[in-house]
């Protein structure tokens, strides 16, 4: 099944990631880390992440086009594409396979154990309204290792098919758990999801939260997919801590040409309609210059 949502914007807002930022390094230090063997789907946490030589990373600066609403041919000039896992990878492109990682989307959720989505003090599941998703529970360990299971099981789906990055959607997801879940549990779980896709030989994308990013290398992230960095001016923290491998998506006008104007030298930037349409839908937009 493609996604049943349009993207929206996931991102932490640049004045939040400000105030955050400071942490960074404190976050980098504590909290637990990566899983076990490369071979492993999970493994135990607390080990590095490392990252073979065959993992391929995007080129910077080059054309991009996000499709995750539907796949179709790109357009020219387009050198990078980011695909819904149930879609193909374009041929001869570098491909980037989306999975939402950390959120059971609606017609997904009862297939989840129930003790895997996250619940408040009255054993209700945590929801994200804007896109009515469950918070998945990866607040301990164990429970952490076991959602990786399955999402492994799709990261091991999108290397099967030929892509060559994976992009874990709703790394941020712990902004919207009434502080049932940490910062350094999402880096927890990011660590077990790096660690399986380099062993698949697939890069792997930090999605937003750039609040985060400063814990890149502890998490084994590769490059980051970002959401209207040049609307919310957080193009920088990105660019910083990725050395410019960038791919940002602006929904509006402003925004990209507030991208365009600070990082259109530098950064893969395009800008989308909120629903990710195809071509032939009256929704449908896609702009760079």
């Amino acid at each position: 099944m493609g996604v049943s949502r349009a993207v929206g914007s996931r991102r932490t807002t640049g004045a939040l990631a400000a105030a955050l930022i400071v942490t960074l390094s404190a976050l980098a230090g504590c909290g637990s880390g990566g899983s076990g063997s490369p071979g492993d789907s999970g493994g135990k946490e607390g080990r590095g992440s490392s990252k073979p030589a065959a993992v391929r990373l995007p080129p910077r600066g080059a054309g991009f086009d996000y499709q995750i609403g539907g796949a179709y041919p790109p357009p020219k000039g387009v050198r990078i594409v980011s695909r819904d896992r149930s879609d193909s990878p374009a041929p001869g492109l570098y491909n980037i396979c989306y999975v939402n990682a950390f959120q059971a989307q609606p017609e997904e959720r009862s297939s989840w154990p129930a003790d895997l989505l996250l619940r408040d003090a009255h054993g209700e599941a945590v929801i994200d309204e804007d896109w009515n998703e469950a918070l998945l529970d990866i607040g301990t360990p164990a429970k952490r290792e076991r959602v990786a299971q399955r999402v492994n099981q799709w990261i091991d789906g999108c290397a099967h098919k030929g892509f060559d990055a994976v992009e874990p959607d709703n790394y941020d997801s712990y902004t919207r758990s009434h502080h049932l879940l940490r910062a350094a549990d999402a880096t927890a779980f990011m660590t077990l999801l790096s660690r399986h896709a380099h062993a698949r030989h697939l890069a792997i994308a930090q999605k937003n939260t750039a609040a985060l990013a400063g814990a890149r290398e502890r998490a084994g992230l590769d490059f980051a997919v970002t959401e209207e960095c040049g609307q919310y001016d957080e193009c920088g923290v990105y660019a910083k801590a990725f050395d410019d491998r960038v791919v940002d998506i602006e929904y509006t006008d402003t925004g990209l040409r507030s991208a365009l104007a600070h990082w259109g030298d530098r950064l893969s930037i395009v800008r989308r309609d909120r629903d990710v349409s195809t071509p032939g839908s009256k929704e449908y937009v896609r702009e760079v210059r």
